[in-house]
């Protein structure tokens, strides 16, 4: 596969009532499952961690998974989470309310509270509240670049935990998510199933929902760097859609930087997925680590 690395720098909560169960993954890595973090509407959202041997305090890493917002369930990054661990970071697969049930911007309010919830615990879980950072594929990328261009945007704030901790994020690595839900019809195979579900109507019939969930309607110079990773291929979201905002996240002053992957669809493997995984564990060392 032929793969063109761009890589362009612009100026682009508590324990629930269930303990989590510990378990040992290789290198020491110690895993805590099914730590409740928020119970919005009585739901009792859960998070997987890894964490790395040492008293830290570790950067941190949330990683938020896919599923159209619709599906997907936390344990999909089970095996990434320990591999961040691995390499020094507190790492966390967190869940959230899923459509048609919750529709946005419940998914939103979710992640931000995990945020909210791994900083007000930090010095619980070795973390330093200074450095986290935040991934995710598809819907899951959508979310972690929503996390990047709404720092302290009072109204996404609302759920889960003291609203006075902010959620802001150092960084935002965004896999193939979605920019502007408005310009995603007739581009996907599954937009026109997929959105409504999560948005209450169409474009036309919840045209306000659309803009408002479009994480490019929101960029600033305050957003938080971000890598944008995206296959030419991509056939349920349109790779011109990483092109629009890694643009405007540039024009607006933000670093950013662009891993195109020719070839590549939604989901990467072989070479196109080593490439994409390095990106990603080189971005978060710039942007996470100490110098």
């Amino acid at each position: 596969m032929n793969l063109r690395f761009l890589a362009l720098a612009g100026i682009f909560a508590l324990l629930g009532a269930r303990m989590p169960a510990a378990a040992q993954a290789p290198l020491d890595v110690l895993v805590l499952n099914d730590i409740e973090y928020a119970n919005p509407d009585g739901q009792h959202l859960m998070a997987n961690m890894a964490r790395p041997p040492g008293k830290g305090p570790f950067p941190a890493v949330i990683c938020i998974h896919g599923g159209g917002f619709r599906a997907g369930t936390r344990q999909g990054y089970d095996g990434l989470i320990k591999r961040l661990a691995e390499r020094g970071y507190v790492a966390l697969t967190v869940s959230y309310r899923l459509a048609p049930k919750y529709q946005f911007p419940a998914a939103v309010l979710d992640v931000k509270a995990a945020v909210r919830w791994l900083r007000k615990n930090a010095k619980k879980y070795s973390v330093d509240p200074d450095r986290i950072g935040v991934t995710g594929g598809s819907a899951g990328g959508h979310l972690a670049q929503f996390l990047g261009v709404t720092q302290d945007v009072p109204r996404f704030d609302t759920e889960g935990g003291s609203s006075k901790v902010s959620s802001d994020v150092a960084c935002v690595v965004n896999f193939y998510g979605p920019s502007d839900f408005t310009k995603s019809y007739g581009k996907s195979v599954d937009a026109a199933e997929v959105l409504p579900l999560w948005l209450g109507g169409n474009a036309q019939t919840a045209r306000l929902r659309h803009l408002e969930s479009s994480p490019l309607y929101w960029v600033t110079p305050a957003a938080a760097p971000t890598l944008f990773v995206h296959g030419t291929e991509d056939k349920y979201v349109a790779f011109e859609q990483a092109e629009w905002i890694f643009d405007k996240m540039k024009a607006a002053g933000v670093e950013v930087e662009f891993l195109k992957l020719e070839g590549a669809g939604h989901g990467f493997q072989g070479e196109a997925a080593k490439a994409a995984d390095a990106a990603m564990f080189a971005f978060f060392d710039k942007h996470l680590k100490p110098g």
